[in-house]
């Protein structure tokens, strides 16, 4: 394994998963490592684990780019929903950076798994507005342009005939209402329109773990934009922290 590899980690409400990645293939360079995400999940338990996990590649060297399910600006955390409130206005690079004595650099895990797939994944080669959307406790949401992440969208948060729209839409509304796939693709038909009325896209992501199954509601969704599924799956978070690590220019 080369040294000087970016290292991905994947920091989620119940596991913190990292590796080396080579973003020549967008691909693992080792098997990845995960451990239980601490409770409570604060910033100083959460770098403990990232110290432990990062000490299990003691090759690795290269600039670490890291997970956070939240709103990140200019490496604060501004929102944390599922994770501890100690993170909202922490300054997360610094943290991480004078812990692990690497360069580190935070992304929301949405837009990370936007960038994977924009690079590598379903969307790889395509120009133009691409929206990356992750169905799951929520809808997290990436917008890329030409390549170019727009960070932060947070589009899972529309609010849709009254509602905020991952309440109705997410595949935990699906799983709440006891609703077939034909019946959720509706509400998914209904925020797409959305996003397509909004944002004019030129190609819609669909990830998440409901993905595997997305030839059971993906032919049903009624829009006019290309949708198709995402690919990297739960690689995705991973491999685009890496590559935000190498290619943040702040």
């Amino acid at each position: 394994m080369a040294a000087n590899l970016p290292f991905g980690i994947d920091f989620g409400g119940t596991g913190i998963k990292g590796a080396p990645v080579d973003l020549e293939k967008g691909e693992f360079a080792a098997e990845r490592e995960r451990i239980r995400t601490p409770s409570p999940s604060t910033p100083e338990a959460v770098t403990e684990v990232f110290l432990e996990l990062l000490g299990r590649f003691p090759d690795s060297e290269g600039p670490v780019g890291v997970t956070v399910p939240g709103v990140v600006r200019h490496g604060v955390v501004h929102s944390a929903a599922n994770i501890d409130e100690a993170w909202i206005g922490t300054d997360i690079d610094k943290v991480f950076t004078d812990a692990t004595g690497r360069d580190v650099h935070v992304v929301n895990d949405a837009d990370a798994a936007g960038l994977a797939e924009a690079r590598y994944g379903a969307a790889k080669g395509r120009s133009g507005l691409v929206i990356v959307t992750t169905l799951g406790t929520g809808i997290g949401s990436a917008l890329v342009y030409n390549g170019v992440l727009v960070p932060n969208s947070e589009l899972g948060h529309l609010e849709i005939d009254g509602h905020d729209a991952e309440s109705r839409a997410a595949n935990s509304a699906r799983e709440r209402d006891e609703l077939t796939m034909k019946h959720w693709a509706k509400r998914l038909t209904k925020y797409y329109r959305a996003l397509e009325m909004l944002f004019s896209p030129d190609l819609l992501v669909v990830g998440g773990g409901i993905s595997k199954q997305s030839d059971e509601f993906l032919p049903l969704i009624k829009i006019d934009t290309e949708i198709v599924p995402a690919t990297l799956r739960n690689q995705a978070g991973v491999v685009g922290a890496a590559l935000y690590a190498t290619e943040d220019r702040e």
